[in-house]
């Protein structure tokens, strides 16, 4: 089964495909990037071109599932979780024309589950990323390091959502 991961942002939105083998915990890097807006357009263009690479993404891979971050929204910044909810949509959009499921996971469900605590730094994390997939060196930018965690959390969680 492939998945693909996803963490969405306005200027740049990092996304991971991985193969999960059935009935076990075994995950395979295929493809991770990400996606820039651009960066001086106006917000409909942004979202525009974040829609037009995504879909690229998934008439190449053909995922059979989508994870995606859920909105956390901080009280001093209410406009970004505004912004944030454009991006999601043109996501889901995404995932919904292509019949693609689409399951959201809590940062802290994300990180628990590849690390064992909720509070788990960006550097504990991007290391749990390296030891699972036997990268090199811990996977940069961090967006598409929170792309492949969130894949990762939906592998590992798969079977217990009706997925295998």
């Amino acid at each position: 089964m492939l998945i693909l991961g996803i963490d969405p942002g306005i200027n740049v939105t990092g996304y991971a495909v991985i193969e999960k083998k059935c009935h076990s915990n075994t995950l395979k890097l295929c493809e991770g990037g990400v996606i820039r807006g651009k960066g001086l357009g106006t917000l409909p263009t942004r979202i525009q071109e974040i829609y037009r690479n995504l879909v690229e993404i998934i008439e190449q891979w053909h995922p059979a599932a989508m994870a995606l971050e859920e909105v956390y929204s901080h009280y001093e910044r209410p406009k970004t979780a505004i912004i944030m909810g454009h991006v999601r949509g043109v996501i889901c959009l995404a995932a919904a024309e292509h019949e693609i499921p689409v399951f959201s996971y809590s940062a802290t469900t994300v990180k628990k589950t590849l690390t064992g605590s909720g509070r788990a730094s960006k550097g504990q994390m991007q290391r749990a990323i390296q030891l699972e997939f036997r990268l090199p060196s811990v996977p940069e930018p961090p967006d598409l390091a929170d792309a492949l965690a969130i894949a990762m959390c939906h592998g590992f969680h798969a079977e217990a959502v009706g997925e295998s």
